[in-house]
């Protein structure tokens, strides 16, 4: 194992009083630090963060309130779309104490995970602890400014660099902007301005890859999506006691025993009584865990990490090599082409896919699953497993709480998958394609035009 070695001067400690653990300090440096920004130069109270409402209490959640998260940001224009993932109730915000409502118009930073994500809210909203309000002074700077560098610039920096996953609000408050008066602000963001006004347009032809998915799935197997909608919106209904004893499992929670789940595997179950066990070449694998010391540029193998495949995709440049001697070590938990690799833990990427496309050198993560099989298209399974149906599916066969949930091989063998021959597998494939590339276009216009903004706020 090779070691990497870098020489620092002293001095830079008091740029980056973590440099011992984070490699970030160019944050820090050329410019004016945000501090200077803020309404009353004052971190602690310029900078806040909300809560989220216990898991337990059923009656704080499906309320009227906009409780946000990062899902519920446009990541084209950096706004929340039109409607939250989840909405809290009124008993939540009297009862939980430091609830944050945020006014519309307000600049909100993430602090975890998409460390630096900015955005602009349309409308009041409560927010959780990963996200940032940001009070700014706006007579020096403007807020869309800040907001297109910290995602062309800030973002990508914390993307490519080694670093914690959360930061801090002095973190934040020292990191400098550009020393650009806001006069020329103002200029550049009228640019910018007319380039946004260019992709509301085009994004108006824009349709959800879920959305292209389900349209064609739905059309096959005839899913009727209207109820299935309308089920989730329900909140309250009876069970029997002896519903709760009728699985392996003895699942007691509210969740597991939703309506809209039963529905959802009614719908499945008519269109096939096979499971993806069925067709399994070989039992899902779980995959290898890792240690910083089996890191190494030097190595032939990626780590495929759920990081790498929370867009559907396996992220080659994202992904980190391991050392050769812990590729040696795990060569059961590398993969091939054709492989589906599958989330199991974590909110927001569990249940996530995606296909190996190529013969590639990779070891998949502990908190992933690989799924191998046979005499099926595995196009069909990847695009099957991303249809609304079976993503449901995972939230409601999924344990435990908060961000630590799992799903493990044990239930996904179990769940129904389509028992259609191959050829039909592929005629829907090649219709489900065919609208992927028209989507492509679009997205790639959308990024031609966002190559255009930062080439304006840099």
């Amino acid at each position: 194992m090779s070691v990497r070695m870098k020489s620092i001067h002293l001095f830079e400690f008091s740029d980056d009083y973590k440099m011992g653990l984070k490699d970030y300090s160019n944050l820090y440096k050329n410019g004016i630090p945000l501090k200077e920004f803020l309404e009353n130069k004052n971190y602690e109270t310029d900078i806040k963060s909300g809560r989220t409402p216990s898991k337990f209490r059923v009656d704080y959640w499906e309320g009227d309130y906009d409780f946000i998260t990062l899902t519920d940001v446009d990541t084209d224009l950096y706004i929340l779309n039109p409607d939250t993932e989840e909405k809290i109730t009124d008993v939540a915000v009297e009862e939980c104490g430091n609830m944050v409502l945020v006014p519309k118009g307000s600049l909100l930073i993430s602090n975890a995970m998409t460390v630096g994500l900015a955005f602009i809210v349309d409308r009041d909203v409560y927010i959780n602890q990963n996200v940032f309000w940001v009070k700014l002074d706006e007579t020096k700077v403007n807020k869309k400014y800040l907001l297109w560098y910290f995602n062309c610039v800030i973002k990508d920096l914390f993307d490519n660099v080694f670093s914690s996953k959360y930061l801090s609000k002095k973190e934040l408050s020292r990191i400098c902007i550009p020393e650009i008066n806001i006069k020329k602000q103002n200029t550049i963001v009228n640019h910018v301005v007319t380039f946004e006004e260019e992709i509301v347009k085009l994004k108006k032809s824009l349709k959800d890859e879920t959305a292209v998915i389900d349209a064609v799935f739905g059309e096959k197997f005839d899913f009727d999506y209207d109820t299935f909608e309308t089920l989730k919106k329900k909140n309250s209904y009876n069970l029997m006691q002896s519903t709760f004893s009728n699985n392996q499992d003895m699942r007691f929670s509210v969740k597991y025993h939703r309506p809209a789940g039963r529905f959802v595997m009614q719908q499945l179950r008519k269109m096939s009584d096979l499971s993806i066990k069925h067709f399994l070449s070989e039992p899902i694998e779980l995959g290898a865990s890792i240690s910083t010391k089996d890191y190494n540029d030097h190595g032939e193998y990626a780590y495929i990490s759920m990081a790498t495949i929370k867009k559907w995709r396996f992220d080659s440049e994202t992904a980190a090599i391991v050392d050769v001697s812990y590729s040696d070590k795990n060569c059961n938990k590398s993969v091939k082409k054709n492989d589906i690799i599958m989330a199991r833990s974590g909110e927001g990427t569990i249940g996530k896919v995606a296909l190996i496309e190529d013969d590639i050198k990779g070891i998949f993560a502990d908190f992933t699953m690989r799924i191998r099989l046979e005499n099926y298209n595995p196009y069909f399974a990847y695009y099957y497993f991303r249809t609304s149906f079976f993503q449901y599916l995972i939230e409601i066969y999924k344990k435990g709480l908060g961000n630590n949930t799992n799903i493990f091989p044990v239930v996904i063998k179990e769940l129904p998958i389509p028992n259609v021959s191959l050829n039909e597998q592929e005629i829907i494939v090649s219709k489900i394609k065919k609208d992927m590339d028209q989507q492509l276009i679009i997205r790639k216009q959308i990024e031609s035009v966002r190559n255009k903004i930062s080439r304006n706020i840099c």
